[in-house]
């Protein structure tokens, strides 16, 4: 399966411009311009890999990384002007795979690329989640509780995968409509949503084990631990 890679920089020709050879390296590439722009995508799509611009029209790439990429399990490598070892280390301690300091040179840069994503899906192609009393096996579908295999319908398992890659954050209802239904054109109601959600916390869940929480007026998040 071809890897999709997330390229947010502000900058319109270097981003085309590494979309280009990205896509010249048998990948799939989409192009933020912003953080808000980035978010919407993360919304709608999973990606293999990120390329993360520092300096951003709308905020800082360091603090988006340490909100949202490193919480959904995405590899990413940071791309910047400056060469500070400060921020250097910054970067790394926040979870980055690579920092490339621009200029850049292309070639070297789809190389490392390349070494990132067999780092991350060579060797280790299936992620386990352990959660409690739980264990789940995202690549070959099997959710386990207290050693136990239990049977989840598909929407109830794609729930819970949005879940796993989305810990500590919190999911709208119209950011779970999005994900789960609306890129397949099935466009489903709150009310459907909420009955998914309830039998999904009646199979994984028991009095001492809660994972999924409800913030009134806004949707759930994923706790990892008792709700």
């Amino acid at each position: 399966m071809e890897k999709k890679v997330l390229v947010i920089e502000d900058d319109e020709i270097l981003n085309s411009g590494l979309c280009y050879n990205i896509q010249n390296i048998g990948m799939i590439p989409s192009s933020a311009y912003s953080i808000e722009e980035a978010k919407n995508s993360l919304r709608k799509e999973d990606f293999d890999l990120i390329l993360l611009d520092v300096n951003l029209p709308d905020g800082n790439g360091f603090d988006f990384a340490s909100e949202i990429v490193s919480g959904c399990h995405i590899p990413f490598i940071f791309l910047t002007a400056h060469s500070l070892e400060e921020e250097m280390i910054k970067g790394l301690q926040i979870g980055a795979d690579d920092y490339i300091i621009k200029p850049f040179s292309i070639k070297v840069l789809m190389e490392k690329i390349q070494a990132v994503l067999r780092r991350c899906y060579g060797a280790k192609k299936t992620v386990n989640y352990y959660y409690g009393n739980l264990s789940i096996d995202l690549e070959n579908h099997i959710v386990k509780k207290n050693g136990q295999m239990i049977s989840l319908t598909p929407t109830e398992f794609e729930l819970l995968e949005v879940f796993c890659k989305s810990k500590g954050q919190i999911l709208t209802k119209d950011i779970l409509l999005e994900r789960i239904w609306d890129v397949k054109e099935n466009y489903v109601n709150e009310h459907t949503l909420s009955l998914n959600v309830s039998r999904l916390r009646n199979k994984i869940e028991d009095e001492n084990h809660g994972y999924i929480k409800t913030i009134y007026g806004l949707g759930y998040k994923w706790t990892g631990e008792n709700g």
